[in-house]
């Protein structure tokens, strides 16, 4: 395919590419007639004859290729539900690889010759139209028109600036197909919860952008160290050194941050989120991808973070701040007890907390909240008068050593002038670190309930359960949760991956014991003498208990609950998965009319004083219906309903454990050879024993209670 678009772009073709096919903020500047920022764009919109169907841009055959190979990302179609297969497994997943590792070279000071390419030998590209120079970057909108026409110039065949341009035009094809879906106006008009979402990334798409993440590291990081400070900069420094220096803050931060902002307030909170957060925290950490090891300690340690990253945390500073202070908002509404989402909290918890991160955060921090008289709009902080040539990196501004206007232009280049910063370390976002504290210890508590209570189920369940027979509990105390279907290592893992985040907040913010230990009493999770957790936290209002925010929190995740009984007709109780519900349906019709017909004549044998009576009573009276009360926490129980008559009931009869038990009695008979109406008068007076000593049993238990 590249020898195809290499042979074209010696032929110096055109290709029309349809700006309705550029994400929404680049196609409606576009449309109004504004020229994009990015200089991939400039001289290339051609406008449509009268009566054109649209507008398109005149791209060579290599921009052409990239442009539709990116767009192909974002327009494919999910795949099957029963389809699963690994991203990095993908065809596509691997040709961007290789694409990155090719135009963003790790090794040497220029790219690879053409003859050795992927695509196989091919003749040079004709030279291409300079570029729009960074120093124009910012400026207000003019027309497209007066643009196009003040910027047009002589092509200046440098063939320095050749050795580069395909990977300045493979960057930033990426960067806009793939990230500039978000500008910073459609970011603040989509705060609105009325706002209708124009592009919803999905889970691949994240993730090949952490791969082009993790190479743009390893390409920046690639620079020699005498080349990585301002000062080494110097016309002897060749386009490629050049690109690596600029391509993250100049192509990728404020795409990137935008593109972060929306996920971390649009993406659902489930599990899926992991693709997210490790782009995140891949872009967090480029001292992973540098050419040299950090040493580990000896002592098995999180590395310590080198000074020599100061700058790119603080001129990253909302990277790290703001979406942490989002990460934290999320945290706060997922449910902790889930191993995958305790795994995220840790993941998130062990970055920040290595080693002298902290540090440098607080650093930049303090640098941009420094006061300062004057505070120079973020557009004019490049200030040359550059000089057209064949490279978007042609033209460069000096460096800016003032490190505290460094981040200060940071802040508001990505989040305006009028932006209100809230300090990650600040008593908010503490509060918020308090809380998050408190759910993980909450969250470790229920793992260790749910764990219990499912040991105590298992234990207790009869022999005959594995067959299908057995009633499940309806009143279990804790929802459904994933942690039921892998068991007691997922418990396991739950919990350490809590305890280690707690740890990790506690070094990051400076918790003590003496806090922790507050939080713990605070949860109001000591057992009463029944052993059962507390009710709910609620307040009493007139019409009873009001649930508080805290309260709800605490019954979804499974942390406390009300202790709900059925308290209503047992004929009337919904059909349980042991029971036929053809039977139990028939059952209740014959029961009901024999209770129907026989009602006077049942009644005047339960009303009899003698061992008749007391028999009928067992056996038609359903027991403890006086002594029922409704629950409440508040005030006393109240009485259950009104008292019913005698009745009798055959719903047993539709159950599967009883009539397998009838089953393997008449199996039993057979062995002995009983036959079937032998065996069933010898229940029917097994019963009939049972049932006499039970009724002098209960009639004497009732003298007593006398």
């Amino acid at each position: 395919m590249m020898k195809l678009v290499y042979k074209l772009q010696a032929e110096d073709y055109k290709f029309d590419f349809p700006v309705s096919y550029l994400p929404g903020p680049v196609k409606a500047s576009i449309q109004e007639r504004v020229l994009p920022d990015s200089p991939l764009y400039h001289n290339k919109v051609q406008f449509p004859p009268t009566g054109g169907l649209g507008l398109n841009l005149a791209l060579n055959p290599f921009e052409y290729y990239m442009f539709f190979f990116a767009l192909s990302l974002i327009t494919q179609k999910p795949l099957p539900g029963a389809l699963h297969v690994r991203t990095s497994d993908c065809a596509y997943f691997i040709l961007v690889d290789r694409y990155l590792s090719w135009f963003l070279p790790t090794e040497g000071s220029v790219l690879p010759p053409l003859s050795t390419s992927p695509g196989g030998p091919s003749p040079s590209p004709a030279p291409r139209s300079p570029a729009m120079p960074f120093a124009s970057y910012g400026l207000h909108h003019i027309s497209l028109l007066k643009r196009h026409i003040s910027h047009q110039t002589s092509v200046n065949a440098d063939p320095a600036s050749h050795e580069i341009w395909r990977s300045e035009t493979l960057l930033q094809v990426f960067v806009e197909m793939w990230l500039h879906h978000y500008s910073l106006e459609m970011y603040q008009k989509m705060q609105s919860p009325h706002a209708k979402e124009s592009f919803t990334p999905t889970e691949e798409h994240v993730l090949v952008v952490r791969l082009l993440l993790k190479h743009l590291h390893a390409f920046s990081n690639s620079l020699k160290p005498e080349q990585v400070s301002p000062s080494a900069h110097s016309h002897a420094t060749s386009p490629l050194e050049e690109f690596k220096r600029a391509a993250i803050p100049r192509f990728v931060q404020q795409k990137l941050y935008l593109f972060l902002q929306h996920c971390f307030g649009h993406w659902p909170l489930d599990a899926s989120f992991r693709a997210v957060l490790e782009m995140w925290l891949s872009y967090l950490q480029p001292w992973r991808y540098a050419p040299e090891k950090q040493a580990q300690s000896s002592d098995g340690q999180a590395r310590c973070v080198a000074e020599r990253w100061t700058p790119f945390v603080q001129e990253n500073l909302l990277m790290y701040t703001k979406l942490f202070v989002g990460f934290l908002s999320r945290a706060l509404r997922t449910d902790l007890v889930s191993p995958k989402n305790a795994l995220m909290v840790f993941r998130v918890a062990k970055v920040f907390a290595q080693p002298n991160l902290a540090e440098m955060i607080q650093k930049g921090e303090q640098l941009f909240l420094e006061p300062e008289l004057v505070i120079p709009h973020r557009q004019h902080r490049l200030f040359t008068a550059p000089t057209f040539t064949g490279s978007f990196l042609s033209s460069w501004p000096p460096a800016v050593t003032d490190t505290s206007f460094k981040v200060k232009s940071h802040v508001y280049s990505l989040e305006g002038q009028d932006c209100k910063y809230t300090p990650m370390f600040g008593p908010e976002v503490r509060t918020l670190v308090l809380r998050l504290a408190q759910l993980i210890t909450q969250a470790k508590q229920t793992a260790k309930s749910i764990s219990d209570q499912c040991g105590e189920s298992t234990a207790s369940r009869p022999f005959l359960s594995w067959l299908g027979f057995y009633s499940s509990d309806t009143n279990s105390s804790y929802p459904a949760n994933d942690l039921d279907e892998m068991g007691q290592d997922s418990v396991r893992k739950t919990d350490e991956y809590l305890e280690k985040a707690l740890e990790y907040l506690c070094q990051m913010f400076r918790l003590n014991e003496a806090q922790l230990a507050q939080l713990t009493l605070a949860l109001g999770t000591t057992q009463d003498e029944n052993g059962k957790k507390q009710l709910p936290d609620c307040i009493v209002g007139e019409d009873g208990l009001i649930l508080t925010p805290l309260g709800r929190y605490q019954i979804i995740n499974g942390l406390r609950r009300f202790e709900i009984e059925y308290q209503g007709d047992s004929e009337l109780q919904p059909i349980r998965s042991y029971e036929i519900a053809s039977l139990v349906r028939l059952l209740f019709r014959l029961s009901s009319t024999i209770n129907h017909r026989f009602a006077d004549q049942m009644a005047a044998l339960c009303s009899r004083a003698d061992f008749l009576g007391s028999f009928c009573r067992y056996h038609l009276m359903e027991p403890g219906l006086t002594n029922r009360h409704l629950l409440s926490p508040v005030g006393q129980g109240r009485s259950a309903g009104c008292a019913r008559g005698p009745r009798l009931s055959l719903r047993f009869l539709g159950s599967y454990r009883t009539l397998l038990s009838l089953l393997l009695a008449f199996f039993v008979a057979s062995l002995f050879c009983i036959g079937p109406l032998p065996c069933a008068l010898l229940l029917v007076l097994g019963y009939f024993l049972y049932a006499m000593a039970m009724t002098l049993l209960t009639e004497r238990g009732k003298l007593h209670q006398l």
